[in-house]
Parts: structure tokens; sequence; C-alpha cells
């Protein structure tokens, strides 16, 4: 990752700012006011072709006339004449430049224009860009206001990263009355240039810096954002926001997948598969940030609830279960020593209820109980205040007993419930790195997003190895099907057409005939073996079943006939455009088992993605899928098969019998290798897959290509976000003394 030069903009010696002004109320006058009023120590120059001075200071009519080397330049002049200044910056060898100007491409495509004038100066002379478009950067520890605002945060460990402008200036402002420090804020603009990819490997190398927060809008440089994140996941929090849940943008799409996969799903699927926690609001930003620098990370999602008030323990338990967190089930050690010390009407289980009259030995006993409780992941401590309840004892002994642990590796967090009464005890707990909230709900949602960042972080060791070439799939009578389909200006393929496709990869793919004429049809479904399936087979109708375009349980040659007739008709009716090339037969396979969807899709931002689901007509009306990143392995898609419903009934759900989960494995794991292998593929959907325990079939499939990559070269992996592990780099050595080693590339559980 390329972080060159940005040390000009957040660390700068020197600095100008082109476009100063003395007039109040202005921008540039309030980015000179601000350089000369915040305590910066560096050197600062004003350029105004205008004027001679301002508030008595000299001014250059342009930057290349300072008599000094600039590391950053503050452009806030018109957007028309920035490109000329940023010329006359890389001409001063200016190698930082932050641009507030507006007026580019949020106004069309004359704005677009002058951006990409930017661009081609920036990269003409190795300028580095934040904006344009933007309020700037702030870093309080070197008193850096390098923007228009009159707010400074304290210095702080968190670099705060904003889309957003107006809504930076909010969250300051917020921050500051929180008391809540910067390590940086930026203000990324419309990212010209610099990108969150850029600043994540920047601030992850910030020794001052110890957790990342962004709010998002969209990413830009996705495999350079992927890379930085994955990279730095590990030993920085990275919280990310993201705007833009429901998005209304919906097109038409010719495949379920295209329907099922919108943006936002991609978006939670690439954030698990970096690492990144997303919370759902601006405040979970900073709760997140601050209880993954004091505490442990839960093992899992099992939560311990100690609680003097029922009502609470109960609202807790339904926030918990909603989230997908679960009740410790308390073991009999844990059970017989709090009967030991509880009174008799305690709730005997999880939430631990030590009744309203619990004094500090109390929630001691249960406190106790929980960290030793092997079946423990976290711990949630609600105190309600009643008539003799001892808040500051509760919270000196919470502490205490915390700190006394020899080796504490669980979660705890507190809900001391209330203001005045509890002021005191919340101060101690937060005092000693132990976080308290207003609610419980607040902390449920806090530890689900603990449990969900060591889930992510958990995926970064999975490494998925590219496929040898021995036993890669032949590659050219697919890329024959698919120029045959570019030659007739055809972007989906026929049934028949992907079928093939499948079989080249040994997909269980069940045996589909095409049969031109009514006598063909009766011919291969006299050979298959009654009953069969007819289903219309034409390029232009791609949801057969909207068209009343499938037949089933068809059991003789004279209902072979009727059936070819009637699908003809109803084809005709439903498109009379449509290109009837004929039917397609199969067998009439048994449905024992479960129907499942495997689909993929080409995102504009991150490439390929996977989707896995509940099958059959159904499938848009229940929606009950996940969403992966190729490449995958069999630890990756179990993962994506644990976040569906559909999974509990694959399991064996109530008795019944479990499908083959490995042969499922295997075929999600080939599907993955076939869009790793072919980036020309648009859309693709097979659906239904039949599972059972003992097989799968596939009974029906769908690929929509994209006709302008069909003739393209493609590099190995260039549009994926994500790159296999280069397992043909692999190399047996054989050392001087005898010793055998093995030399590979870099894996992620190498770092030390």
């Amino acid at each position: 990752m390329v972080t060159t030069n940005l040390d000009k903009i957040f660390n700068p010696k020197t600095v100008a700012i082109i476009g100063a002004s003395d007039v109040e109320g202005s921008v540039g006058y309030a980015i000179v006011k601000n350089f000369t009023q915040s305590g910066y120590t560096g050197k600062v120059y004003f350029v105004n072709i205008r004027k001679p001075e301002i508030l008595g200071v000299k001014t250059y009519p342009s930057v290349d006339q300072i008599p000094d080397t600039i590391d950053l330049a503050m452009i806030a002049t018109p957007a028309k004449i920035v490109p000329s200044v940023m010329e006359e910056c890389g001409k001063a060898q200016v190698k930082g430049v932050i641009i507030v100007s507006a007026g580019f491409k949020e106004i069309g495509p004359e704005g677009r224009a002058l951006e990409l004038k930017l661009l081609e100066v920036a990269k003409k002379y190795g300028v580095r860009v934040i904006g344009p478009n933007c309020i700037g950067v702030l870093r309080p520890r070197i008193n850096l206001n390098a923007t228009f605002l009159d707010k400074m945060p304290k210095p702080g460990n968190v670099a705060f990263l904003s889309q957003s402008g107006a809504l930076g200036s909010a969250i300051l402002d917020w921050a500051i009355h929180e008391n809540i420090g910067f390590s940086n804020f930026v203000s990324v603009g419309s990212m010209l240039d610099v990108d969150f990819g850029d600043l994540i490997d920047y601030f992850g190398s910030d020794p001052k810096t110890k957790s990342i927060l962004m709010y998002v809008e969209g990413i830009t440089e996705a495999r350079k954002f992927m890379s930085a994140a994955r990279h730095f996941a590990r030993t920085k929090p990275i919280i990310v926001v993201k705007s833009g849940k429901f998005s209304e943008s919906a097109q038409a799409a010719a495949s379920h997948t295209g329907s099922l996969s919108g943006e936002d799903g991609i978006y939670d699927a690439a954030f698990k598969r970096a690492g990144v926690v997303r919370v759902n609001e601006i405040a979970d930003l900073f709760n997140a940030a601050e209880v993954l620098g004091t505490q442990p990370l839960p093992q899992g999602p099992r939560l311990a609830i100690i609680t003097n008030a029922g009502g609470p323990g109960v609202m807790a338990t339904d926030s918990l279960i909603a989230q997908g967190g679960k009740l410790a089930k308390l073991d009999k050690k844990s059970i017989d020593s709090l009967n030991a010390v509880l009174p008799p009407f305690w709730s005997h289980g999880n939430p631990i209820d030590v009744l309203g009259d619990a004094k500090a030995d109390r929630y001691k006993a249960a406190l106790e109980a929980a960290l030793n409780d092997a079946n423990v992941d976290g711990i949630l401590i609600i105190f309600t205040q009643q008539a003799v309840s001892e808040s500051v004892e509760i919270a000196k002994n919470i502490v205490e007993l915390v700190r006394n642990q020899p080796y504490q590796n669980k979660t705890i967090l507190t809900s001391f419930m209330g203001f005045g009464a509890v002021q005191e005890a919340n101060s101690i707990l937060n005092a000693n790195n132990i976080p308290t909230y207003s609610t419980p709900e607040q902390a449920i949602k806090t530890y689900m997003y603990m449990h969900n960042y060591k889930k992510n972080i958990d995926l970064l060791y999975e490494t998925p190895e590219e496929l040898p070439v021995d036993a890669s799939p032949p590659k050219r009578p697919i890329m024959a099907i698919l120029r045959n389909a570019v030659l007739e200006d055809r972007e989906i393929l026929t049934e028949d057409e992907a079928k093939k496709i499948l079989k080249y990869y040994n997909f269980p793919v069940v045996r589909t005939a095409v049969a031109n004429t009514v006598d063909e049809a009766v011919a291969f479904a006299t050979e298959m073996g009654f009953p069969v399936v007819l289903k219309i087979l034409s390029p232009q109708i791609v949801h057969k079943s909207d068209a009343g375009g499938v037949i089933l349980n068809v059991n003789s040659p004279r209902e072979v006939r009727d059936a070819f007739e009637l699908l003809i008709q109803r084809a005709t009716a439903y498109n009379p455009n449509a290109q009837i090339i004929g039917v397609t037969v199969q067998p009439m396979v048994e449905k024992k088992g479960h129907e499942v969807i495997i689909g993929g899709k080409t995102d504009p931002v991150f490439g390929p993605v996977i989707l896995f689901g509940m099958g059959g007509v159904g499938v848009e009306l229940f929606k009950d899928c996940s969403i992966g990143l190729p490449p995958l392995n069999t630890t990756l898609i179990r993962r994506m098969m644990e976040e569906t419903k559909v999974y509990r009934l694959l399991k064996g759900y109530r008795g019944s019998t479990p499908v083959d989960l490995k042969k499922l494995d295997e075929t999600i794991l080939m599907f993955s290798q076939l869009l790793v292998d072919f980036p020309q593929i648009k859309e693709i959907d097979i659906n239904p897959l039949l599972i059972s325990e003992k097989e799968a079939s596939i009974l029906d499939a769908r690929i929509v290509i994209d006709i302008d990559k069909v003739c393209k070269k493609f590099e190995p992996h260039e549009h994926m976000v994500i790159s296999p592990y280069p397992k043909k780099y692999e190399i047996l050595w054989l050392l001087k003394n005898g010793q055998e080693v093995l030399l590979r590339p870099i894996k992620p559980e190498d770092e030390p």
C-alpha cells in the first residue's frame, strides 16, 4: 500500500494557505484563523493574488514564489482555477494538498471533468490530495487544525474518518462535549486520490492511533481497502458505520441472485471478510472503540447476566437473543456455589437474579461464580437503585474482584441504571476500565459487536488456496459457449448452455436433453423413463415459472405431446417476440431433501460475490440467504451457511435426517472456483439444488454473461478483491545439512 507523502499532510513543517483571506465569514479567513490561533508551531504562508498582506502578514501571489519548500498546501479557491493552482503546487515540489473547495463531481459532468484534470496533475507531480469538497484534517497532538471549523478536540488514540463533512463536524462537536479525544480527524471528501485504504494503511502504522472509526457512504478502491483492513484489523479495531442500508435503487435483475444480493448485504460480507466491525449508530462507534480498547474479546456468544431486578434482566435477555447471542447455561458447580450464599428465592439460573435487597456480598459471589464458569464467555452486571442498595460498594467489589483474577479473559460490562444515585459508582467503574451503560440493551449491543468482531478476526486466518492447474476444469469449451452467445448478441445463456458449463466443473447436474420438435421430446422422454419434466427453452424467457413454462410429472408419450404444445402456447402468449428453441426434457426427480440456491454476481465495487440460501420458487419471498466473497474454503462456507435459517433444516431439524453437508461444501467450493476462473460471468443461479442425506441434484441453472468481458484478456484474479493463496509457489528446499524445509508465501498466522 502506498502511503508516500501522507506525512506531508498529517505532520507538515510548512503550510501554504492558497485562497487565504481576511474577510470574516469566508472559508479562507477561517483557515487562516485556525493556523494562527490553534498553537500550530510550523511555518505558515498566505497566498492571495490581490492583497499584499493579511492580518499584518505578508502574502505571496502564488505558491511557487514562497521562499521555502512547502509540505502542505490548503486550497480554498473557486473550483475552476484549482487545476491551475495544483499545477503551480506540483512545479513548486509541494507533496501534500488539501482541497476544501466544492464544485466538482457533485455538480455533474463539468465538475467531473475538473476532477480528472486534478488527478492528472497530481499523478504527474506525485502530489497526494485529500478532497476535494472536504472539511480538512485535524491532528490535536501537534495542534494542527487544517480545516475551516473552529473546533479542536483533545488528543486521544482514535482516528476518525468521515465521508460526510457536515456529519463529521457534528460528530466533532459531540465528541468534544463527551470529552472524547482523537489522534486524527479526516474529512475525505470526494476521495479523488487519498481514500479509505490509504488512510487505514497510514493510521494502522501510527503508534498514537489505537482504533480507526469510519463513517462510510461508499468504498471506491475496494481491493486496496480490503488489503489494508485485513492487514491491520488484527491489531487495531476498525469500526464502521455505513449509511444507505435500505437503498431504493433496485434495478431489474435477470437472476434471483441479482435481486437478493443488494448493495448493503455485499458491504456486510466485505466488512466481515476484512475483519471490520460494522455498527448501526454513530454513538456505537465510540462505545465499541472504548470497550475494544479495555476489555478482552469474548470467546463466544454465551453471556451471564447478573441483576437485582427481574425486569431489566428479562429485557437484557430479549435483546441478547434478538441479536444472535445466547444465555450461558451455568454449570452445576456454579449453581451449587450460588445456592450456598444467595437467598432461597434467587432465580436458580441465568439471568442470576440476586434479588432487590442485594448488597455488595451477593454481587461479589455471583460475579465470582460467573468468572469461574467455563460455560460463560461474557458477563453483564445490572444494578437498579433500591432502598438498601450499595452502588458504590458494589462497584468497588467488582473492580477488586476483576483486578485480583490471576487470568481474566472474560468480557465484563455493567449497566448501573439511573443517574444521580449511581453516578459515583459509574465513575469508579469507568476509571478502572470497566465499561458502563445507561441501559442493559446498550450493553448487549456492544457485547454482540465484540462477539462479531472476534468472529471476523478469526476469518482473517482463513486463506483459501487456488486450484492446481492439473485439477482445473477445461476453459476452452466453456469460452466457446460464451463466445457463441456473444456472436448471437445474447447475454443470457440458455438452460442447456448453463448446465453444460456446470457439467465441465463436475456439478451434480440432472440429465437434460434439448428437444426442438415434439417427436424429439417423446424420444428423449421414452429413453429417460417416465415421469419426466418439460421446460420451455427460450433465451428471452428467463424465469420459466412466471411464463407457465414448466410442466412436472409428465407420465406418457401422449402427455409429452400435449405438454410440448401447451408450453409453446404459453410461451408465445407470455412473450410474442420470444425465440422458441424448443423444450428441455429431464427426469422427474423425487423431492427428497431440501431445495437451496447457490448464486453469484459481479458487484461493481467488490467484484464476484456468492449467495447461499433457501431455494425453490419462494426464494425471493423468504429472502433467507447470506453473502460471501470468493475465494472460499470449507470454513468460510460453513460460516455463510450458519447465517441462514435453512441451515438448521439441513443439519437435521427436530429429528429429520441431516443432508450430506460435505457434498454441499464441495459444491459451493467448486462454485467459488467457477467465479474465480470466469470474470465474464455477470450473474449466475443454481436454483434449486436439491440436497438430501445421500445425493445432490441441480434441477435448474441460469447464467448471465458480460458481453464486453468475453473478448477481454484478464490477468489471474484481477477481478477479485481477495486473491487466493498462491500454493503453486510452495517448494521443498534441501539445506546444506540435509534438512528439508518448506519455502512458501506468508500466511496471516505467520504474524508474530
